[in-house]
């Protein structure tokens, strides 16, 4: 038993009472594409200057992270706002990452795809004034991902807004990545809520003409789009946004709120799935995919179901900080050793998160091994102040 801090500033015991899923690879090829982000593990022992300098990364550790989401069967989304990209995570370190992923990729037995996050953050916003200068940086990345086996996801970049780009702007740029890409691409759409940067992308603060736009960008060569991530946190946005798309055109849910309804679909359209949250339910996401796969509709949902107040909490605003928890939860269930991230990035939330977190993770049955996420769980407290009686 815990002592756990509550949001009220009282000290109260939990009892862990989860039935842990275990990890295993599907029994049903599954119907929906699922690409889950993975974040970042630190080496806090060659650290040495965690706010101004590169990153030192645990890479052992980093990729066997992401071999047990392919042997789970799911898709990986790599160097994306998850690992930390532009909030701890450089570009040579995401470049670094991207090749060491492509290369474990090609060596497992799942074959899993993986689409690796095309930006503009190796430049400065001083030096990304003009559309060609965009285009450019975009095209540095693009090239280094293509030549490292990679699928494109075109990054919502921030150099748009700062110059406050109209859709001219938006559809010169992305007119020329799209069809200069070697692949379908994947576009990427950030809502403000996952960074306050990108208020107003695709040059408008009105949902609807900056959909209208991109589905008018996406139909000039649907051929070339794979699909496109939706992150704005909108369940009938993203069911009116995906009934518009070309046939063939995927609308991946980023919506870490309303996934399980989206992905199970309408009956008519469905989502597939770009999460930061699969990372860290990937047994629940797993299995919960191949019953669906398998038309066992309540299977799906309880499986599922417990992990949304889950998610609804690790991504609560401020739903930047989201990444704490999907690390958090990757040390209880002992994929790291440490609860260390880049940039010191796990002070961006509090203890009583941390808390809420491992109640609900519990509830779940995502405590992989239940004594050692409640031992490391009173590490942490003790850390805080809150020690076990």
């Amino acid at each position: 038993m815990l002592i756990l801090p509550t949001t009220d500033a009282r000290l109260e015991p939990y009892r862990l009472t989860g039935s842990p899923l275990v990890a295993r690879a599907p029994k049903a090829p599954l119907t929906r594409t699922a690409f889950a982000a993975a974040h970042v593990v630190s080496d806090p022992l060659l650290e040495r200057s965690p706010w101004d300098g590169r990153p030192a990364v645990d890479w052992d550790t980093t990729l066997a992270f992401r071999a047990q989401l392919w042997d789970q069967g799911l898709h990986l989304a790599e160097a994306m706002d998850t690992a930390q990209r532009g909030m701890g995570v450089d570009w040579p370190t995401a470049l670094e990452l991207i090749q060491r992923t492509m290369a474990a990729a090609k060596a497992h037995p799942m074959r899993p795809r993986v689409a690796c996050g095309a930006g503009t953050d190796h430049l400065p916003l001083a030096d990304l004034t003009t559309p060609d200068a965009i285009a450019a940086a975009y095209e540095t990345q693009a090239e280094a991902i293509e030549a490292a086996g990679g699928q494109l996801i075109l990054m919502a970049s921030r150099a748009f807004t700062a110059i406050k780009a109209g859709p001219d702007i938006y559809h010169s740029v992305y007119r020329r990545l799209i069809d200069g890409a070697a692949q379908p691409v994947i576009l990427h759409w950030l809502g403000d809520m996952f960074d306050p940067g990108l208020a107003g992308y695709w040059g408008s603060t009105d949902i609807a003409a900056a959909s209208d736009f991109v589905l008018t960008l996406i139909k000039e060569n649907p051929a070339k789009v794979d699909g496109i991530k939706i992150s704005l946190l909108d369940q009938a946005h993203e069911e009116a946004f995906r009934a518009r798309l070309p046939p063939g055109v995927r609308l991946y849910t980023g919506d870490d709120f309303n996934y399980a309804p989206l992905i199970a679909g309408d009956g008519t359209h469905h989502s597939h799935a770009l999460l930061g949250i699969f990372a860290a339910i990937a047994p629940a996401a797993s299995q919960a995919l191949e019953a669906l796969a398998l038309g066992d509709l309540a299977t799906y949902n309880r499986l599922l179901d417990p992990t949304v107040p889950l998610s609804r909490e690790i991504f609560r605003a401020p739903t930047r900080f989201y990444k704490a928890g999907i690390a958090f939860l990757a040390w209880l269930n002992g994929h790291q050793r440490h609860f260390i991230m880049p940039a010191g990035f796990q002070s961006s939330r509090d203890i009583t998160h941390y808390a809420a977190v491992f109640r609900l993770a519990d509830a779940a049955g995502l405590l992989a091994r239940p004594d050692l996420a409640e031992a490391r769980m009173a590490q942490l407290l003790a850390l805080h102040g809150v020690e076990q009686t």
